[in-house]
């Protein structure tokens, strides 16, 4: 009998923070196909239940993550001193993010509150992660790889939410953090990508998150300026670019093992979708309008592939093991 209980409490001293990078995608797909919905002025009656599962699904996570802070808080201080894994501690603040943004689609009256969690949450996360870059004895050239992304430009998703809100100067706040960041970390990633080593094959759907800075600050820069001026065309085609570019080595991606770091290829998907509905609605040209309809389309599927093989990895426990 202790055998048998001892094998729970193993796995979850290594349940991964990363693990809520599931949420970032749900809530991608809940946001997106609400946008839909809202471009093509139907209502499919889907709404609550995407919103519903991923709100339940988080709620889940969190606690087994908490879980683990308790019965295991060393594990979770070495995931805080990890050059990669500490990068995914905010996604637990832009899950908040993001959800405040899906209940907002419901017209609910908890969406200030979800939302104001999140953006504190993350604001703490990004002030640690960057004193953590400022002062770290031990981060190196190949440590660095899309998921810092997270941390400091994750804050172009508060504005989303915050703008409608009616908190525009915390908005442009965040933005500002996000965008300024975006530029510094887009350089450092590149140069160890073309000067360095390759980024580990676990870690290469991390690429994907490339495409979200310029798609999320699109989105986040409509709402901000509700104009569709030259810099909110240079963000949202270079995000398209972007994700151009990485279905062009879609070989290379076929070839990789399932792991939790393909969840990475969703949120970022969903983020260009949604900006090209922005896109159609902002300049009523049907070609944006096929585009985003096609990337949802692809979005829907890939995040059924993707929860599918998360419960089967679960299932044979390859998941929430030392390693990974």
């Amino acid at each position: 009998m202790e055998n048998t209980l001892a094998q729970p409490q193993s796995r979850l001293a290594f349940f991964p923070v990363s693990f809520f990078s599931v949420i970032m995608g749900l809530s991608g797909l809940t946001i997106a196909w609400e946008k839909a919905q809202h471009v093509f002025n139907v209502d499919l009656g889907i709404n609550v239940w995407l919103v519903t599962l991923t709100a339940s699904v988080f709620g889940l996570l969190l606690l087994l993550y908490l879980g683990k802070v308790v019965r295991h808080p060393q594990s979770v201080t070495q995931e805080l001193s990890h050059p990669v894994k500490l990068s995914f501690f905010p996604t637990i603040s832009i899950s908040l993010l993001l959800l405040a943004t899906a209940l907002q689609g419901l017209n609910v009256s908890f969406v200030l509150p979800v939302w104001a969690a999140g953006a504190l949450l993350h604001l703490v996360f990004t002030l640690y992660v960057v004193n953590k870059w400022m002062h770290h004895a031990h981060f190196q050239i190949q440590h660095i790889n899309p998921a810092w992304f997270i941390p400091a430009v994750g804050n172009v998703v508060v504005p989303i939410t915050g703008v409608t809100l009616g908190y525009v100067d915390v908005s442009w706040f965040f933005f500002s953090i996000g965008m300024f960041f975006w530029l510094i970390l887009m350089t450092l990633v590149f140069n160890r990508m073309i000067f360095h080593q390759a980024i580990d094959a676990f870690l290469l759907p991390s690429l994907f998150i490339l495409i979200a800075p310029p798609a999320v600050g699109f989105i986040a820069y409509m709402r901000l300026e509700n104009e569709l001026d030259a810099f909110a065309r240079v963000l949202y085609f270079f995000g398209l670019f972007l994700t151009m570019l990485l279905f062009s080595q879609f070989g290379r991606f076929a070839k990789l093992t399932f792991g939790l770091p393909w969840w990475a290829y969703s949120f970022p998907l969903a983020a260009i979708t949604i900006a090209s509905f922005v896109m159609y609605e902002q300049s009523q040209a049907v070609t944006y309008l096929w585009i985003a309809s096609g990337l949802l389309v692809l979005l829907t599927g890939l995040v059924i592939l993707l929860v599918t093989l998360t419960l089967r990895a679960v299932l044979r426990h390859d998941i929430c093991k030392p390693g990974h």
